[in-house]
């Protein structure tokens, strides 16, 4: 199967499309961002982690009986997705309080959530503003309906990661992630699952083991993310 050309790029990925109309190849790139995109470095190897991290988390919801859009990873920073048309929301699930929500609610640094789901509308040039169920389906980015799937399908979604991450001593304490829509109406989970998009507390110390360290310069985040990579892979290759 051989790359076409460009149809998006992000942040983090670059997307191309294919030989197969339905397929696409995801590009995974070796750059960090923070504070919505004002700050960016080239940070070697990063691509390659966030590849092979989401690609064993995909992996494992599949195993789960969670769908995706994961297909096959193709290289240590490739691998190949179901073509899908994204919803622009971004579905934020909160299982304990800190990072903005903090800073907006004013609430204690550690709560534990319900879990809690927000949606954010995903637009850059409106710094992604949050969003409840009504402005949602009044700018028709989704029905209500759909909104309810989307919401149970996160809640069995955060359950599976949170059995995953715990297994490799990790608190899964919040996480972002996107759906879209097959050909057929299907809603389908998609965009990525790594230490980019989800804040994961070691178990014992405490320590963040995700993008924060990139956030607030308190680490190494090729080192955070080898990590979990190596947890994973223990834990996976174990219970297979």
């Amino acid at each position: 199967m051989s790359k076409g050309q460009l149809v998006y790029s992000g942040k983090a990925k670059e997307l191309y499309s294919t030989s197969e109309p339905d397929v696409l190849q995801v590009v995974y790139l070796d750059q960090a961002t923070a504070l919505n995109g004002l700050r960016k470095d080239q940070i070697s190897g990063k691509g390659q982690l966030n590849n092979q991290i989401t690609s064993l988390v995909f992996e494992y919801l599949s195993e789960q009986g969670i769908d995706n859009h994961f297909i096959k990873a193709l290289s240590p920073n490739e691998q190949l997705v179901k073509k899908i048309k994204m919803i622009p929301l971004e579905v934020v699930v909160r299982n304990v309080a800190t990072g903005s929500f903090v800073k907006k609610f004013a609430a204690v640094e550690g709560t534990v959530l319900a879990p809690l789901i927000e949606f954010y509308y995903k637009n850059d040039a409106l710094d992604d503003p949050l969003m409840n169920d009504a402005h949602v389906e009044v700018l028709g980015l989704a029905t209500a309906e759909q909104v309810a799937q989307i919401k149970e399908q996160t809640l069995a979604l955060n359950q599976a990661l949170i059995t995953l991450f715990k297994s490799i001593e990790l608190t899964l304490v919040d996480f972002k992630v996107e759906y879209g829509l097959t050909s057929s109406g299907e809603i389908l989970l998609a965009d990525e699952i790594t230490p980019d998009t989800c804040r994961l507390w070691d178990l014992k110390t405490g320590k963040s083991l995700d993008k924060d360290v990139y956030r607030k310069e308190t680490g190494d985040l090729i080192g955070v993310y080898e990590e979990v990579l190596r947890r994973l892979e223990r834990a996976l290759t174990k219970n297979n």
